[in-house]
């Protein structure tokens, strides 16, 4: 019973560390693009959920890609950055391979495009746009931050868990309090219990040591008689023998 608990408590630790991880990814995914421009990272690296297929097929629309950032100066043609740009009147994040590498006056521009798109992109981009430099990509997580963006999603998966995990922590530590408030009354019967057998044992001494005495008295007593006993007969001989010294005369 006792494996099958820790079995059981181990899983579920399994379990939360997951969630905890998935909700920190989901929060790095989500706040990844701020309102004044910046982009969060972790040490350098930031997750992003890809939202089309325009870099098939080196990562689709629904894969999770990680950047980080980089020193522009050494960026090459053929590298994949992701960068802030404009699509549809509207501000983004993208991420394309870089096309073309034009520098005027010591000042370079980027021209990208997407692996899988007929023309380059038509913003030219200059090194204070890009963000990072693309390292890897995950399959179809991309899809799991976009469920736990919606409300549905970071309510089943990250909210419902935690609250359950916190339930039973309180459980967990309801269960031990009484465990040890059980205990702990066992120990004060089990002390007082000692307590009551000691002082039988020390009022059995006690009175095994009167018995002794009162054996040693009579023993005494009995001695003292014996002794007056044989005074007397001592006495009775020493005045038959004055007795006949004087009928002699």
């Amino acid at each position: 019973m006792q494996s099958v608990k820790k079995a059981a408590s181990i899983a579920l630790s399994v379990v939360m560390w997951i969630i905890i991880l998935v909700a920190a990814l989901y929060a790095f995914t989500t706040l990844a693009t701020r309102e004044d421009g910046s982009v969060s990272d972790i040490a350098g690296f930031t997750p992003l959920a890809v939202q089309s297929d325009s870099m098939a097929p080196t990562f689709n629309k629904g894969d999770l890609i990680f950047i980080k950032k980089c020193d522009t100066s050494k960026l090459e043609v053929g590298d994949i950055v992701t960068f802030h740009t404009i699509i549809d009147n509207e501000y983004a994040l993208n991420t394309h391979r870089i096309a073309a590498i034009d520098e005027v006056d010591g000042m370079r521009s980027f021209t990208t495009k997407g692996d899988n798109n007929d023309v380059a992109d038509t913003h030219i981009i200059s090194d204070g746009d890009i963000v990072g430099k693309y390292l890897f990509a995950l399959p179809q997580m991309g899809k799991v931050m976009d469920f736990l963006s919606s409300s549905m999603g970071f309510l089943i998966v990250i909210v419902l868990p935690m609250l359950l995990f916190f339930i039973y922590q309180v459980y967990h530590l309801i269960v031990v309090g009484m465990n040890l408030k059980r205990a702990m009354a066992e120990e004060d019967r089990l002390a007082a219990a000692a307590a009551i057998v000691d002082a039988e044992d020390k009022g059995a001494a006690a009175t095994v040591t009167a018995d002794n005495a009162a054996e040693q008295l009579a023993q005494a007593e009995a001695k003292l008689e014996e002794a007056r006993r044989l005074k007397a007969e001592a006495e009775a001989a020493m005045n038959a023998t004055k007795q006949e010294g004087t009928d002699g005369e």
